[in-house]
């Protein structure tokens, strides 16, 4: 629901951040699936595909954030003001921190770094909201409409960064299941 809410006041706004932010959220869905099947097939099975899974998605989303971004940027697209948009990632973000850390604490606990990639992921959703915040609210407060599409390169940065993380860590796993 927070993907739809996020993607539908982006494409009001013309916001590429909050746009983003709703896609990350549906990313966000699919890690999770990733985590669960990767835990169904033992503790420690599957971990390689799972982690290069994870990581594909941190992929394709840092690629259409900074596309889009760099297109805004270009083009001048100014982003409208979304009041929706900036109560979303306030509740967002008080729900949110508290599940990062628990899921890295307890991939940690586990061992099992697909948990601990799908807690970056989490993580990346929470830089994504904090980011967004500043763009959109630097927008409503000043006009500096350029700060959506800046802030939105940043998390693209992020994004490509964790996943890398998790492709380096994949190669250093083995897949015991099939």
């Amino acid at each position: 629901m927070e993907g739809v809410v996020a993607v539908t006041a982006g494409l009001a706004a013309g916001s590429i951040a909050l746009v983003g932010f709703g896609i990350d959220s549906g990313i966000e869905v699919f890690a999770a699936s990733v985590v669960i099947w990767q835990l169904r097939g033992g503790a420690h099975a599957r971990m390689r595909t799972a982690l290069r899974l994870i990581a594909i998605s941190f992929f394709l989303l840092g690629s259409y954030v900074a596309f889009e971004s760099v297109r805004d940027l270009v083009n001048a697209d100014k982003a409208g003001e979304s009041v929706l948009g900036i109560v979303l990632n306030m509740v967002a973000l008080a729900v949110m921190v508290p599940v990062a850390i628990a899921q890295r604490r307890t991939g940690l606990d586990l061992g099992n770094q697909v948990l601990v990639a799908q807690s970056a992921e989490t993580r990346l959703s929470n830089y994504l909201s904090i980011s967004l915040l500043v763009g959109l609210g630097l927008n409503v407060a000043f006009g500096l409409w350029w700060a959506d599409p800046v802030v939105a390169l940043g998390v693209a940065g992020i994004a490509v960064k964790e996943g890398t993380e998790a492709w380096r860590e994949s190669r250093e796993e083995e897949d015991d299941a099939p």
